[in-house]
């Protein structure tokens, strides 16, 4: 069984029922749901003429290896509506896979652990409600760590 880490979020129609909705569906196609944050409102980051977004962290056993898992989550996006057109763009759902394991993959279409997560308050926060002593396999310091030197300053607000 295998431990995955995923940051799920949106932002536009019903960000809370959508997010509702992928739990659910990773429940059924991915594994089961072991851990889930408060949701969290936060800024949009990078593109920010845009509504804020609601963002929750989850832990997952899976039977899933890493690249499925991205297959799974990538086809449960669809499914809830997500249209990819602008990066960093507002969006319906996006499900991220953060951690996998202890491993360290870096594939053309796969970076675990994500590779911006440490810069980013809106991953930080969900992930340290669930996972604050996490290991960052390649950073050697703990979620809780790198949410206190997180050098972002966009709100991030738990609900």
């Amino acid at each position: 069984m295998n431990t995955a880490i995923l940051l799920i979020g949106g932002n536009l129609g019903d960000p809370e029922s959508n997010l509702r909705r992928a739990v659910q569906l990773i429940g059924e196609r991915a594994g089961r749901v072991a851990q889930q944050s408060a949701l969290y409102q936060t800024a949009p980051w990078g593109v920010i003429d845009q509504p804020d977004y609601l963002n929750q962290g989850l832990e997952i056993a899976t039977e899933l290896d890493a690249h499925s898992l991205l297959t799974c989550t990538l086809e449960i996006e669809r499914t809830i509506g997500r249209v990819r057109q602008e990066k960093w763009g507002s969006r319906v759902i996006d499900i991220d896979l953060i951690f996998f394991n202890g491993d360290i993959i870096s594939l053309p279409d796969l970076k675990v652990p994500h590779p911006r997560m440490h810069l980013r308050r809106f991953v930080l926060g969900p992930l340290n409600d669930i996972i604050p002593d996490y290991l960052h396999p390649v950073m050697h310091k703990t979620v809780r760590q790198l949410w206190e030197s997180c050098p972002d300053d966009s709100p991030v607000h738990k609900l």
